[in-house]
């Protein structure tokens, strides 16, 4: 067996291992922590981040894609809030029906989350601390502005009249509350994991 099999065969081997724990963390409560009120904060930007760092962003975005697709699943059938219709194009709430937007939200900021996080931990290797981490910053924040962006372009309205606020203050509140957090947690995570895992 040659070198260039050994390493795709190492290669797909990680992924696997890393979509493993995608799967846990969307389909079980190990991967929500909660935030302030009905807000949870996710750990599922943290596989997507680890695939960028040990592979490389063509995987971080297909990791992320799988992300989206196991976020899709769960919000279709097991919708844990009533707002599941900008997830979905399979799941309404009164006049309010998800539609193709709805996969966008589901799908986009996911992959997007992967890619940059990738092409952070592609071109800045040093110091550790900061690839690491900050890579794990921009995955998780790349996803919560791209989701945010989408409800707000795609859904504003509708979202915004379901809840009884005005769209921006939904928005910041969502930032503050659920996305710093996240993100700053999830860099965290990927900084100890990576870093424990660079030195074996």
């Amino acid at each position: 067996m040659t070198n260039m099999q050994n390493k795709k065969i190492g290669e797909l081997t990680r992924f696997a291992l890393l979509l493993a724990l995608e799967a846990i963390f969307c389909f079980t409560p190990l991967g929500s922590l909660p935030a302030l009120g009905p807000i949870v904060m996710t750990l599922m930007m943290v596989p997507v981040v680890i695939t960028a760092i040990f592979l490389n962003r063509r995987y971080a975005a297909l990791m992320g894609f799988f992300a989206g697709l196991f976020s899709f699943i769960v919000w279709t059938f097991m919708p844990p809030s009533p707002m599941a219709f900008l997830f979905t194009p399979f799941y309404n709430i009164g006049n309010t029906s998800g539609n193709f937007f709805s996969l966008i939200i589901c799908f986009v900021p996911r992959i997007l989350g992967g890619y940059l996080s990738g092409l952070w931990a592609d071109n800045i290797k040093k110091p550790q601390a900061l690839s690491y981490g900050l890579s794990g910053i921009i995955g998780s924040a790349a996803n919560t502005l791209g989701v945010t962006l989408g409800i707000a372009l795609f859904f504003g309205s509708s979202y915004a009249d379901l809840l009884g606020q005005p769209l921006w203050i939904l928005i910041m509140t969502t930032i503050i509350t659920s996305g710093i957090p996240e993100a700053l947690l999830n860099g965290l995570i990927c900084y100890a994991i990576t870093t424990c895992l660079k030195r074996r």
